[in-house]
């Protein structure tokens, strides 16, 4: 099969949404899942866009196959921005057939024509084939760093309180 990967469009945006459903139902993470369509519309391509995509389809159709979503951020450490993958998701019928590889090589070109010091990501602990896969391209998995994470009334409550400076 043939593949085309390029940078998503407006009218990706419907299909991108039902990757990440799909992508959160692989993770059985489904129940997290409150983005819209208008929610990534936003994200993407409002006035102020947050992040950036790639999907893949085939050569000949429209269907969106998998997608890659990321964003920049800046590393104190390097002095340099950084890219984050957010969410990288091949369908089940269109893997083993080098496109995760794909978008991982074009991620990693688009950092070093942006200067970034460095490309990151997670990846859940027990996706032992997601972890091998990236240690074959070269990438390592922190043991020490953990991702933390605050959101609904934890996050409400912290930005709510009165800010005391001592």
């Amino acid at each position: 099969m043939s593949y085309q990967i390029r940078a998503a469009t407006a009218a990706d945006v419907s299909a991108i949404h039902q990757l990440v459903i799909a992508l959160a139902d692989f993770e059985e993470l489904s129940h997290l899942v409150v983005a819209t369509e208008a929610d990534l519309r936003n994200a993407l391509f409002g006035t102020a866009p947050r992040v950036e995509c790639l999907v893949v389809s085939q050569a000949d159709e429209d269907a969106l196959v998998a997608f890659a979503l990321f964003f920049q951020n800046y590393s104190t450490f390097l002095g340099r921005p950084g890219l984050y993958l957010e969410d990288l998701f091949v369908m089940p019928a269109h893997r083993r057939q080098g496109l995760a590889r794909a978008l991982m090589q074009q991620l990693a070109q688009t950092a070093q024509a942006r200067g970034c010091g460095r490309f990151e990501w997670s990846v859940l602990d027990w996706n032992q084939r997601a972890i091998t896969f990236y240690e074959g391209l070269g990438a390592t998995v922190l043991p020490e760093w953990r991702i933390v994470r605050m959101t609904g009334p934890a996050l409400e409550a912290l930005a709510s309180a009165t800010v005391s400076v001592p």
